[in-house]
Order: structure tokens, then sequence, then C-alpha cells
């Protein structure tokens, strides 16, 4: 497979892309022919920014609107098909983020969202059914966009900002994260701010153009294993830039989900003051930011998940260049991120409360549970050349039987602390059952690892058995409504299956 590159003379009507060809792919030859015209789009659209110094703030707000409308109706209207010049989308991002009008920063943020998803400069195209073709012989080819604009113009330059509108580079990058953290503090909270608003839409948005790229050359490389269409992505570029500490920069990306945690913005949005009805809020100058603000924490919370399910994606697939022999001394050396956040989650029980809650992928969320685990579990004494590679205790259910000897369990309960211990079996559980309902024991492929060789209702018992020792310890013991429901639906599992 290899990469295509257009504006370089790869011919537009290569087999397997025919008819399905991106949309700057697809007005490409018109506008060669008719340059005029999108210059022409180009001039009017800015020209609407060209105000003097000397307007006033609100002349200035509707010529910014009246521009961001313009850019609408030329590239998202059904029968306009024209994307966007370069100095078109810097205007548009250089408003989403430098403007301090709300209405221009949402407005700008929207835009640019439909955008990237209308003019994507990074594709697989869809393969054309094809008699004489078998799918195991059809590849998808990587096609990059390189007349597109980017918001991480300048990477290799590692500078602020560059003349394409102030894009962003690996320490901006970061550098916004740790501003956002800081808005995120009580102190800031109690007192609206738009500029933390602005910053969290403007990292969420940073993310999804990070997405777009990534994930379209993982799928490629996976087809390859062609370890340069990964190599020059985005995100790799970040975390491999000399100046970006890697490991501070997953570090905070953990740190800031703890901040953003529902219960600590619950908590906070309550302290802030006494208006507490819609309409008292509406009205007060503040009250449509106040009203958007949690939301925006919410996802941006989301966000700060998916920018780390990259990063993790991305290791995974480095480790299988690294393993093929392609990784050289050029690619550098890195932690993987998954070791990162395992040592953050062990630190710090209040951010273990929030990541858990925040994790829903059952796989991710079941091996760094097991993971967990493994690092306060005894390890045997006894190695042999056999069992050096793999350890009785790698799956869920090995972590499980440790509870069945009362020694073992007493231990790993005094280390973690019962409240974390009962918390991890209760999302461990609960990830087990939803792996469990999407493969099947016999099926499970090696990526579903944990759930392989026991069944739900061995499983089932061990987590009765396992809470049972928290009892042992602690006649008092006092369980938390979600292990209870964990609990309870085991119970419900083995009664059912005793009847059947």
């Amino acid at each position: 497979m290899e990469t295509r590159k257009r504006g370089r003379g790869v011919g537009a009507d290569r087999e397997g892309g025919r008819g399905n060809r991106n949309k700057y792919q697809k007005n490409e030859n018109n506008f060669d022919r008719r340059r005029g015209g999108r210059v022409g789009l180009e001039e009017n659209t800015l020209a609407i920014l060209d105000t003097s110094s000397s307007a006033s703030f609100h002349h200035l707000l509707d010529d910014r609107l009246a521009f961001l409308d313009a850019v609408r109706s030329a590239s998202l209207v059904p029968e306009n098909d024209n994307p966007p010049t370069k100095k078109m989308f810097a205007a548009v991002f250089q408003i989403l983020k430098d403007e301090s009008s709300l209405d221009l920063i949402i407005a700008s943020y929207q835009l640019l969202f439909e955008l990237n998803k209308r003019y994507p400069w990074v594709y697989l195209p869809k393969m054309e059914k094809s008699e004489s073709s078998t799918p195991s012989k059809v590849h998808h080819e990587l096609i990059v966009a390189e007349e597109a604009w980017s918001p991480f113009g300048c990477i290799e330059r590692d500078e602020a900002t560059d003349t394409s509108g102030g894009s962003i580079n690996p320490l901006a990058f970061h550098s916004l994260m740790q501003d956002i953290a800081k808005g995120a503090t009580e102190e800031r909270r109690n007192k609206i701010e738009i500029k933390s608003l602005q910053n969290m839409l403007l990292f969420q948005y940073l993310v999804n153009v990070l997405e777009g790229d990534l994930f379209p050359r993982i799928h490629a490389f996976k087809e390859s294993l062609n370890w340069i269409l990964l190599r020059e992505c985005i995100l790799n570029k970040i975390l491999g830039s000399r100046k970006l500490s890697y490991k501070d920069l997953i570090k905070d990306c953990m740190s800031l989900i703890g901040d953003l945690s529902c219960d600590k913005t619950k908590i906070t949005r309550d302290q802030r003051g006494k208006r507490t009805s819609l309409a008292e809020l509406q009205k007060d100058c503040h009250g449509p930011l106040e009203l958007a603000l949690p939301e925006v924490e919410k996802n941006t919370c989301l966000t700060l998940k998916k920018l780390l399910q990259m990063i993790m994606e991305l290791d995974s697939s480095r480790n299988i260049a690294d393993m093929t022999g392609l990784i050289t001394r050029a690619d550098g050396a890195r932690i993987p991120a998954a070791e990162i956040i395992l040592n953050e989650l062990s630190y710090s029980s209040d951010l273990l409360f929030s990541f858990f809650l925040l994790v829903d992928e059952p796989e991710w969320k079941l091996k760094t549970i097991v993971q967990y685990f493994q690092k306060y579990i005894p390890k045997s004494s006894i190695r042999t050349r056999r069992s050096n590679g793999s350890s009785a205790d790698a799956t869920f259910d090995g972590i499980l039987k440790c509870f069945s000897n009362e020694n073992s369990a007493k231990g790993i309960i005094k280390k973690m602390r019962p409240d974390v211990t009962q918390l991890l079996l209760a999302h461990g559980f609960q990830a087990f059952l939803s792996l469990s309902s999407k493969h099947s024991v016999e099926d499970a492929s090696d990526s579903k690892q944990d759930v392989r060789g026991s069944s739900i209702m061995e499983i089932c018992e061990n987590v009765v058995s396992a809470f049972a020792c928290f009892r042992k310890e602690d006649k008092q013991f006092t369980f938390s409504t979600f292990s209870r429901e964990a609990l309870f639906t085991a119970a419900s599992v083995l009664s059912t299956g005793a009847r059947s």
C-alpha cells in the first residue's frame, strides 16, 4: 500500500477510488481550470473581515458573524461544494482561538467541526465492488489532501505561531491543557470566565483534528504494515517533539480528568451563587455562559478520554511495528501511555474513582483493572522457563482466584484499601459481563483474552467469594451502592443458572 498525496501528479481515477473521491479531490480539476473563481471566493469572504480599527465592537461582531455565514453558505450548503481555502480556514480558526464573544466562539467551533466532517484531508476511499477482485486482494489506499489546511501547521519548526493563522505547535497544545486546568480550579470556577470555555472548545476541536488524521492511518497500517503512514501522523509528531514532555502531557491529561470530573463540577456549580432558576440565569449577563459551561466541561472530559485512547492506539500500532523491525532510532523511545496512566491511578484514589466512572469501554477498563491488581498481588517466588512468560493472574478470573486464599485476599485488601478494592472488583465484573455479551468464550479473540477460559457462572461464583472476604476481615464492613449492585447481579446469575 502506498500513500496517495494529491497535488503531485497522481491520477484521480485510479482503480478502487473512482466515484468515492473526497470533496477536495472532486473539485480539484475544476478549480485548476477556474482558479479565479476560488480566488474570488476567498477575496469576497475575507473582505468582510477587512474593517477599520475604529469600528465599534458591535460592528466587528456583525462582520465576523457575516463572514462565518458566508463560509458556511459557500462550502456547506448542499448545492455548493466549494472547500474553503487555507486562508478562509485559518480565519475561522483565528476567530475560535482569539475572539471574546460567546456567539463567535460557538459559531466558529460548530463551523470548523462541520467543515472537517465535509472535507477530511486524510481518508480511505470506499472500494468499488468488482467481480474480478476478491476482498482479500483489495487494499485501501490512504489519500492525504496536501492542499488542505491544518491547525497544526508548524509542528516541524516548533514555533508558537506562523503565517497560516496562529497554528498550534506541541508546546502550545500542552499549554492549552494546562490553561484549562487552571480554569478548572474551584476559585476560578466560581468566577465565570469565557476564556475557560473558549479553551475547552478549542481543545475539543484540536483533538477532533488529531482523530481525523490518526484513525484512517491506523486502518491503513493494519492492512499494509507501512509504519511511515503513522510516523507522519500529527499525533505521533506531537508526542515525539523534543520540546514536549510526553510523560507530563499524559499526567496533565489524567489530572485534568480528575479536576473536571462530574462530582466536583456539580459541587462547585452548586456553590456559585443563589441563581438557580433558568429564568434568573437567562436574565444575567453571564447566564448563557453558565448554562453552557457544564456541558462543555462534560464533553472536555470525554475528549480527554478520547485523546488517551488515541495515544494508546498509536502505542499498540507502534509495538506491532517494533516487533516487525520497522522502528528505528529516528522514532525515539517512549514509555507506553498505559504504564503512565496506571501509575497515576495508583497515586490518587480520587482520580481512580473519577477515571473508572468516565471510562465505559469494557476492554480498556478490564485490562486496566487487571494490571492494577497485578501491582499488588504477590508474585510467586518459583519461576520456570515455561511460566516466566505468562502469569495465571493476567486475567480477571485469575485475579478473582487470588481472593480464594485468605492470606492473599487479606494482603491485597490491606495494600489497596477496602474502598478501592471493592470499586475495582465491581467495575471489573461489569466490564467482564459487557465483553461476554459481545463475544462468546469460545470465539473470543486474543484481544479479549481477559474473558477467555472462564464461564460466566465461574466468574459470578468467584465474585461473590471475593466480596465475602471483606466481611471476614470486618463484620461491620459496608459495601458501596455500586458493589451491592454487582453482588446482586452475580447472585441473580447464579440463582438463574441453578434453576435451569
